[in-house]
């Protein structure tokens, strides 16, 4: 028989916090910093004024202003740098509540990829002739879920 003691619950959720503020001070918090200087700098040399004309046209058909597609190319690198993107947006007046709601399960849908291209399918094997057939069919899913919460909302 075995004498082996049971943890504490008080013992499992301090190691559970412990494990989590690792994570958010190691990736969560960066990620989002970091998009907060990325939005900054764009702002500051006219690049996010460039980035709204040249996607406005297709943002549109979500209801969004053409700088949300700077969110989008965030989420494809890293999903908390996108939501680091859309709260500087929304900060600077450029996106609404309204907008943030129809982005959010496209932040999720194709959310860090390219992350997950480095960290997952290369280490587990995946050919590499399916790897842009599983982008792109996040990336459609996305913008699906970007016109289904435009007609939502």
């Amino acid at each position: 028989m075995s004498t082996a003691k049971k943890p504490m619950i008080t013992d499992i959720f301090v190691a559970g916090a412990k494990k989590g503020w690792i994570i958010a001070s190691t990736s969560t918090v960066p990620n989002v910093l970091m998009a907060f200087v990325i939005i900054a700098a764009l702002q500051l040399t006219g690049a996010l004024d460039l980035m709204g004309t040249v996607f406005a046209p297709i943002m549109a058909v979500f209801g969004l202003p053409g700088e949300a597609a700077a969110v989008l190319i965030g989420a494809w690198m890293s999903m908390g740098g996108a939501v680091g993107v859309a709260i500087s947006l929304f900060d600077a007046g450029i996106m609404t509540g309204e907008h943030i709601a129809i982005m959010v399960p496209a932040i999720y849908l194709m959310g860090s990829q390219v992350q997950y291209l480095g960290r997952i399918l290369g280490p587990i094997g995946t050919e590499g002739r399916y790897i842009p057939v599983m982008i792109v069919i996040s990336v459609i899913n996305a913008f699906a879920s970007m016109l289904l919460m435009n007609i939502i909302i």
